[in-house]
């Protein structure tokens, strides 16, 4: 059974640099859209073959051109092999890369420009693949929010998922669902462009998450179920301080005001309390309030310190926030936002008929 390893000389290339691009994209019947599925694998041989077939019967049913894509990371059991089994191109990783790896692996691969990604696990519903591809027309991504009647998430993820959402939520600036879906589609040069900050671990679908967002792309939730999982789970605790890590790094990236303002409140704040509890104290050792007070060393040490790390912190947030965003500025590579919508009313037939309305679908630049 051959199996395919595909070098970076192999890849497709990304799109132009100027911002434009040459869809290759057409309507195909009822399907709409061709679709790629990237499928990252480690370890995964109960599920993979199930998912791969389950996916493949879903997409030919409502009639869409596709290909899915399994990425063995470096796997130690039969996966390659049980994917090949099932209908699926095969790439693999000599060693274990990682999750976004993998990923990235398989959308420099892809056939299409219209990416889906999901698991090997059998964890997300096939079935709603369609319905998301259908709301990709007007979004730059969709994601399959795990808030339908069934999920299946274990509880001691919970508690950090939920902290975790939270200071997604407030970095963000609006409500997020679903922070990390696995489950999702999205047009292949939104993500290319975040390659170089998008991580090869478990981060990368929280990372792309808060990039399209900070940049003000269109990012769609759609409801799935959460299944339980086929097999032993990858993730462990110690990736919720990963995960903690990486929103403020990110928010450091796109948003830094979100997480200096924050500090620099909290810091000016307790520096105004050191000062009233100073004044206080000054005035309980004089017997009341006289002008032998000015001649005490009035304001601790400590009070200083905190006043002036919050002005500090104000400055340096400041510049960072200006540095990001001149080189925004200067960034003219963006992917296009499909998130524009014109209605225009059609020029009169020559036999004289009536105008009717159109909406046409405008790719604009964000």
């Amino acid at each position: 059974m051959s199996l395919i390893n595909t070098s970076r000389e192999d890849r497709k290339s990304l799109p132009d640099s100027n911002g434009s691009r040459t869809s290759r994209i057409e309507a195909n019947g009822k399907g709409g859209h061709p679709v790629s599925v990237v499928i990252p694998a480690y370890n995964e041989e109960g599920g993979v073959g199930p998912q791969v077939k389950s996916i493949r019967q879903v997409l030919r049913s409502h009639g869409i051109t596709h290909e899915i894509i399994v990425v063995d990371d470096g796997s130690h059991d039969s996966t390659a092999e049980e994917a090949v089994r099932a209908g699926a191109r095969v790439l693999r990783h000599l060693k274990n890369r990682g999750y976004g790896a993998s990923l990235k692996t398989g959308i420099m691969a892809a056939t299409y420009d219209v990416i889906a990604i999901t698991d090997a696990d059998g964890t997300y519903p096939a079935d709603q693949i369609p319905a998301m591809l259908s709301r990709l027309t007007t979004a730059d991504m969709v994601v399959g929010a795990r808030t339908g009647e069934q999920v299946n998430i274990p509880w001691v993820r919970k508690p950090g998922k939920l902290m975790l959402g939270w200071l997604a939520n407030r970095i963000a600036g609006q409500h997020i669902p679903d922070l990390n879906s696995g489950l999702r589609l999205f047009w292949r040069d939104c993500a290319t462009q975040y390659f170089p900050v998008l991580s090869n671990k478990f981060s990368f679908t929280t990372t792309i998450t808060l990039a399209l967002m900070a940049d003000d792309y269109h990012v769609v939730y759609h409801p799935v179920n959460y299944y339980q999982r086929i097999g032993k789970s990858k993730i462990v605790p110690r990736h919720f301080l990963d995960f903690t890590i990486l929103v403020i790094r990110m928010a450091m990236l796109f948003q830094p005001l979100k997480v200096f303002v924050p500090l620099v409140c909290t810091s000016g704040l307790m520096g105004l309390g050191k000062v009233a509890f100073d004044i206080g104290a000054a005035v309980v050792r004089h017997d009341g309030f006289s002008w032998a007070i000015l001649s005490d060393p009035l304001l601790s040490t400590s009070a200083l310190l905190l006043l002036m790390g919050s002005y500090h912190l104000l400055l340096i947030g400041m510049m960072a926030d200006g540095v990001i965003r001149r080189i925004a500025r200067h960034n003219q590579s963006r992917a296009i936002s499909r998130a524009v919508v014109a209605s225009e009313i059609a020029s009169e037939t020559a036999g004289g008929g009536q105008a009717e309305e159109q909406t046409v679908v405008v790719h604009a630049k964000n």
